[in-house]
């Protein structure tokens, strides 16, 4: 569509009428932890891309910029009499790019205010005032008229304001409450949102969080398009929405580029199908998109014209040469290797500084060799979408989750408003050939009546599949069978008998954690946690190994690590949350996802005291699992360990198999190695630990450190000052441990490394 989406078109940008102090005009902050991108923010007219890339107009009107804001009590309907101060719109109040960097509001509401004029050119034109997203319950007032309510966050909504404009200057006053209800059965749609932040659940957005624009259309105008692709046909098939439009002709026009290869003229209430010559499909790997030109036609008029796009391609699920159903694009198995998204930014929230920030995102994954993102929990600006669209990347599209009271108990009036969400968010992005599933429920997090909603969606949108639950929560109905592992991966056995296809949507979780790149050190993970990017690139491309090792042995078709960005108090992304650095070691991981598993170079960073996972020798030590836990000094240097059993670690059982096995449980073993540790050593250092369940550990006699509970991989435990000093470096010492199990599964396994 890049023809109808050229700068000169829609580039324009509206001057602000209120007036400024010097210091509103500075480049905004970004904040405890800003991006590359917030030097390129504008502090008077941010977001300055045309919106709705589905359907453009040249003539627009850009209403971001320096808003007047005030709080109030949630009750209170009327404007405020005087505002606070500015804000900067379309970042969310709690964002650091906003100007205000508040803190969470569900007892307040937010009011907005700005001035604007409208254009002596659009004079005799229905004028539209079309909010992006306003997260939550908002009203808009133009003018001191009637206030119009919209309640949700994610999705868009248009005003036909043009009843309500005068010449010269009009006011807008926007009024935002956002409740941030999780855990009530009168529950809100939210997603991650939280009042107080912590573990998965991450700091909220309240207000105007995309762009505010004004729009002049025809008294007869189209108001939607919606395009269906037919790859099995080689066709394509339109259908608008209009207004005023009885007795009107649509006209369709495709192009190659700018070139025209196809037209139809039929009623505008009708559908119109096109046969495409030469059809060209759009994969990830050919991202080919069809350009569309749609008129609105009075007699031999054209009342309206719009500009949009689409790609050739159909997602389904069938089986695959050996009878194993697989997530099938255009009637080919392509194992779908993805990253869980969750669309966050410690500069603005919910939103990215600028388009090239929000676009950073999808093609950093492509660079990465992943082919597929699952948008969690979050819904993005319509221009995310056109870049994985252009970008060539699948999208696994969440319904982002109200929570519910007891038992996820939810009222009837949540469960309403959950679905006129789920149906606006549908509509809103259905013509984007990268979105190939919807995933209405994650987690049994709010989840209710699914298969009347999953029933719901596939009769709403047929061309796409639907997972009914990602993880933990399969109620057996849509297309996906969805389990969840950490570390992982794992999943179901595929089934030749069933009609659907097994995945597994989330797995992963490697922590690795960079000073100077955190959003807070009182930090949250569920997955490993790792001391530099070797060993997460060792992790990454052994968990790639099984998952490969899935898609043969149980016919697993896809894969989504968690995750893209570290989020706030999780630090298991690929990328840190500033994306300034990728973690991992890049062509390492992009062979990976390809099923290529590349020789590691050697590690800069040699533990000192290696686990048994870091020697192709095995490690020997003395143990027992019967010793009195009382017998004196058993963890003293000159303790008398000939009567205790020599094994290989790791000791255990569970999490992948373990060289010496210890299966008492309840149970306890403990184990005794000297080892040699180099002549100079760091100040700080850690036990690198595999332990379930607590455990105890010794340097030369000395209690050097102890955790409780257990961890599902290798984890750091600072080793502490008395065991610091117990050390002696270039000699021979001793290191002992306990380990106590009470239930499952358990292991142990123990090395030295610098600290991180």
């Amino acid at each position: 569509m890049m023809s109808f989406y050229r700068s000169a078109l829609f580039f324009l940008v509206f001057g602000l009428q209120t007036s400024m102090v010097s210091a509103q005009n500075a480049v905004p902050s970004g904040g405890k932890l800003p991006t590359k991108w917030d030097s390129s923010v504008s502090a008077t007219a941010p977001w300055p891309e045309y919106p709705r890339p589905q359907l453009t107009r040249s003539n627009w009107q850009n209403l971001n910029g320096q808003w007047d804001y005030a709080l109030t009590d949630p009750e209170v309907t009327t404007p405020p009499t005087a505002y606070t101060g500015k804000i900067l719109v379309p970042y969310p109040y709690e964002s650091a790019l906003s100007g205000v960097a508040g803190g969470s509001i569900p007892k307040n509401r937010l009011w907005y205010h700005r001035t604007f004029t409208v254009p002596a050119s659009w004079s005799g034109k229905t004028v539209l005032l079309h909010f992006g997203a306003v997260n939550y319950d908002s009203t808009t007032s133009v003018n001191g008229g009637p206030a119009q309510e919209h309640v949700g966050g994610y999705t868009s909504f248009t005003y036909d304001i043009t009843g309500e404009l005068k010449p010269g200057v009009n006011d807008i006053v926007v009024s935002v409450w956002n409740p941030l209800r999780s855990d009530t059965a009168n529950a809100q749609v939210l997603g991650k949102q939280r009042a107080h932040p912590g573990g998965i659940f991450y700091t909220s957005a309240t207000g105007i969080w995309q762009t505010v624009w004004l729009e002049p259309v025809s008294q007869i105008a189209i108001s939607a398009i919606h395009i269906v692709p037919d790859v099995d046909s080689g066709s394509v098939h339109v259908s608008a929405d209009t207004t005023n439009a009885a007795g009107a002709s649509l006209k369709v026009t495709i192009l190659d580029g700018s070139k025209n290869i196809a037209s139809i003229t039929g009623p505008c209430d009708g559908t119109l199908s096109i046969v495409l010559p030469h059809p060209h499909l759009w994969s990830p790997s050919d991202p080919f998109l069809y350009n569309v030109r749609v008129s609105l036609l009075s007699g031999n008029k054209t009342v309206d014209d719009a500009g949009s796009y689409f790609g050739l391609r159909k997602i389904s699920v069938g089986p695959d040469a050996n009878g194993v159903q697989r997530l099938l694009l255009n009637n080919k198995f392509l194992p779908e290797i993805g990253l869980l998204d969750q669309g966050y930014w410690p500069d603005g929230i919910y939103t990215a500084p600028t388009d090239d920030a929000l676009a950073y995102d999808i093609k950093e994954a492509k660079l990465l060799g992943f082919n597929l993102l699952r948008k969690h929990a979050k819904v993005e600006p319509d221009r995310w979408y056109y870049d994985a669209d252009r970008v060539g990347m699948l999208v696994w599209q969440d319904m982002p989750q109200a929570f519910g009271g007891p038992g996820g108990a939810l009222t009837d009036d949540s469960k309403t408003q959950f679905h006129t969400e789920l149906v606006s968010e549908i509509k809103e992005f259905w013509n984007h050939p990268s979105i190939i599933v919807w995933t209405t429920f994650n987690e049994g997090w709010g989840q209710h009546d699914t298969p009347d909603i999953v029933a719901d969606v596939q009769q709403l949108d047929p061309t796409r599949l639907v997972n009914n639950a990602s993880g933990w929560t399969d109620e057996k109905v849509g297309d996906i069978s969805d389990t969840h592992a950490y570390p992982g991966p794992w999943s179901a056995q595929a089934s030749e008998q069933s009609p659907r296809a097994v995945v597994n949507g989330e797995f992963g979780g490697i922590t690795e954690r960079i000073p100077g790149h955190m959003w807070t050190t009182d930090v949250f993970g569920y997955g490993s946690t790792l001391s530099g990017g070797w060993l997460v690139t060792r992790k990454y491309q052994d968990l790639l190994k099984a998952a490969y090792g899935l898609i043969q042995s149980r016919g697993t078709s896809a894969f989504v690590y968690t995750q893209l960005t570290d989020v706030e108090q999780e630090s298991n992304g690929i990328l840190t949350y500033d994306r300034a650095i990728v973690k991992p070691i890049a062509s390492i991981i992009t062979a990976a996802n390809q099923g290529l598993f590349l020789p590691l170079p050697p590690n800069p960073d040699q533990p000192i005291v290696p686990t048994a996972v870091d020697v192709p020798d095995k490690l020997i030590w003395k143990y027992t699992t019967t010793e009195n836990p009382a017998a004196a000094n058993w963890y003293a240097v000159d303790f008398d360990d000939s009567s205790w059993k020599s094994g290989q670690s790791p000791f255990g059982q569970g999490y992948g198999g373990a060289n010496t096995p210890w299966t008492d449980s309840p149970g306890d073993i403990w184990i005794r190695r000297t080892v040699t540790i180099p002549a100079s050593l760091p100040d700080k250092l850690d036990f690198r630990v595999f332990h379930d369940e607590g455990v105890d550990i010794y340097v030369n006699g000395v209690l050097a450190a102890t955790a409780s509970g257990f961890v599902t991989d290798y984890a750091n435990i600072p080793i502490n000052d008395a065991g610091r000093a117990a050390i002696k470096p270039g000699q021979p010492n001793l290191v002992a441990a306990h380990c106590h199990n009470t239930v499952g599964a358990q292991y142990l396994d123990i090395g030295i490394i610098k600290a991180n």
